[in-house]
């Protein structure tokens, strides 16, 4: 979704998730942006399907070619745009004048020599690192160079994204970057405005690029940490049930795990409104039922009783966790 709303693709997040499962259901004045997200999709499960295989060509205009008819199959084009070819005539890019279209194939050429080479492939062991750097190159000069009619953008993040999954980059991660240039986008462009003006200096993009790359790595492994440690309690909480398995014992279980997926205490009397089998579990009992409900858990351990409410106590399954300094 990111890679093609850069581009201008309006489709929202939940009509996107449709196009991935193979339903989407829009209308049909707005079937190509449907179709922009599915030719991503074909051409990112084509890349994943050739690194698994080792079948993965080199960095060529062919390659490049390729990914460009992949990415604007299916789609209106103008006259003058013909998917998967060299362009033949002048291009110019905001206040950019794209590579002269006699030179284009040898530049594409030369640009997959360069990020094939053993210089920027780097020493063994730093592969990811290297790799990196080689993806934000690639997309950088092929927006450069900008050989195509249309679609470069795309082009060039697809090669990035086969740069990234070749030299080891979990594939999660790997969508970090064009989710970041999304984010970013007014100074995504602004970025290679400044760098294509600047005589080559390709520094400063590389910095905007690996900085939000970073910082999505963050983010994404904050997110996987706070999911993991949502698994281990919710083993917790099973497991200091043990065996009960009377009503008393199951509603209490469940009332625990619902205060789990609540960010902040929970008042008595809200009980029976945090969730649906919480309302089903109290309804027509006193407050005098969940008042016990709660200091039962209280004396398990397994929630924080204060004058604000009730909250579940994951501190616990935190506590098991080693020390570790945050930067």
């Amino acid at each position: 979704m990111a890679t093609t709303a850069i581009e201008g693709n309006t489709l929202t997040e939940e009509e996107a998730l449709q196009v991935v499962d193979g339903r989407a259901a829009v209308p049909p004045s707005r079937e190509y942006l449907a179709q922009e997200v599915q030719n991503i999709l074909k051409a990112y499960e084509e890349i994943r399907q050739q690194v698994r295989s080792g079948t993965l060509p080199p960095l060529s205009s062919e390659n490049s070619c390729r990914l460009n008819n992949q990415v604007l199959d299916g789609l209106a084009l103008e006259e003058h745009v013909v998917p998967g070819k060299i362009r033949t005539y002048s291009v110019g890019v905001s206040r950019y004048l794209g590579a002269p279209a006699e030179d284009c194939e040898y530049l594409l050429n030369r640009l997959g020599q360069w990020l094939e080479s053993e210089e920027l492939k780097g020493p063994r062991g730093m592969e990811i690192a290297f790799g990196i750097i080689r993806a934000v190159l690639a997309h950088l000069y092929l927006a450069w160079i900008h050989p195509f009619g249309d679609g470069n953008g795309r082009t060039a993040r697809l090669v990035e994204y086969q740069i990234l999954l070749a030299c080891g980059v979990p594939s999660p991660a790997i969508h970090l970057l064009s989710n970041h240039y999304n984010l970013t986008r007014t100074e995504y462009y602004r970025q290679l405005e400044r760098s294509s003006g600047s005589g080559g200096d390709f520094i400063p993009f590389v910095k905007y690029a690996v900085q939000g790359f970073a910082d999505g790595l963050r983010k994404q492994i904050q997110e996987i940490r706070e999911f993991q440690l949502d698994v281990i309690w919710r083993n917790y909480v099973h497991e200091a049930f043990g065996d009960r398995r009377s009503s008393v014992d199951r509603r209490r279980r469940d009332l625990v795990l619902d205060l789990s997926s609540m960010n902040a205490p929970v008042k008595m009397n809200k009980i029976g409104s945090i969730s649906q089998r919480m309302a089903l579990h109290y309804h027509g009992k006193t407050k005098m039922v969940i008042n016990r409900d709660l200091n039962a858990l209280k004396k398990m351990g397994l929630i924080t009783r204060t004058r604000d409410g009730s909250i579940a106590n994951k501190k616990l399954v935190e506590a098991f966790l080693p020390f570790r300094t945050q930067y």
